[in-house]
């Protein structure tokens, strides 16, 4: 099952909520990117996951997402499976890319397991599990298109446009994001109101990407640039940031 890729077209934040920064974005799918998810026949009863990812199993996503889906569900059958199968991840998303890779390995797994197992969850109850999973992950549950995403994560809100065609690019760089929250909040904290929130959640993605420039459009570019000095020379005119970087893009017209 394909895993798709997100970028940011906006990034603004609108509060504080604890150590967490309430955001309002425009979350929009990458069509041509994605990584594949599947199971497969195993010999060990221990929980294993095979593909390219610089993280222990303990910390990946989709093994937080079965952990969490487990708890929620209490079912044996669930747990029986993970003891006979696999899960294999062909990864083509980038990690640490600003990309929603590991946010959507696990959305797509907690789909897959729901659809195979037929646990009966509904797609509001898949996107709250996801949600204690990673604050990305409920936007790649319910699979829009685009949508307007804010809280920390947990308001999914479809947006109607048809998905933009993208160059990206992504630089060599393992950005972490609560570093750059971090920064934000010390060096450069300025949350939006609510007006300029809803109106942003009303204008389409082009119009955005037209009249905003790249800093304008996410209060996450200029704290990574703060936090990661290498990252200006990857800046390229008219391309975006996405997420708390490191990857760029460009709308293909």
């Amino acid at each position: 099952m394909k895993a798709f890729a997100k970028v940011n077209i906006f990034l603004k934040i609108t509060g504080t909520r604890g150590v967490y920064h309430e955001l309002a974005s425009r979350f929009m799918v990458v069509q041509d990117l994605y990584d594949e998810v599947e199971f497969f026949k195993k010999d060990t009863k221990k929980f294993v996951i095979d593909g390219e990812f610089n993280c222990q199993t303990q910390q990946n996503t989709i093994y937080k997402a079965y952990k969490v889906l487990l708890e929620t569900t209490k079912s044996t059958k669930l747990e029986n499976f993970m003891q006979e199968y696999g899960v294999k991840v062909t990864k083509n998303i980038p990690s640490f890319a600003g990309l929603g890779g590991g946010s959507s390995d696990a959305a797509t797994y907690l789909k897959m397991c729901n659809k195979e197992l037929n646990l009966g969850l509904s797609i509001d109850e898949l996107a709250k599990i996801g949600a204690k999973v990673g604050a990305d992950v409920p936007f790649f549950v319910y699979g829009y298109n685009s949508a307007n995403v804010s809280g920390v994560g947990e308001i999914v809100e479809p947006f109607e446009e048809e998905a933009l065609k993208f160059d990206i690019y992504t630089p060599k760089i393992e950005i972490s994001t609560p570093l750059v929250y971090k920064t934000y909040r010390e060096h450069f904290f300025a949350p939006i109101d609510s007006a300029i929130k809803e109106k942003l959640f009303q204008t389409p993605s082009t119009q955005i990407l037209e009249e905003f420039s790249p800093k304008e459009a996410n209060d996450l570019f200029a704290p990574a640039l703060f936090a990661y000095d290498k990252l200006q020379t990857y800046v390229k005119e008219d391309y975006f940031f996405s997420g708390s970087g490191s990857s760029f893009f460009k709308r293909i017209k």
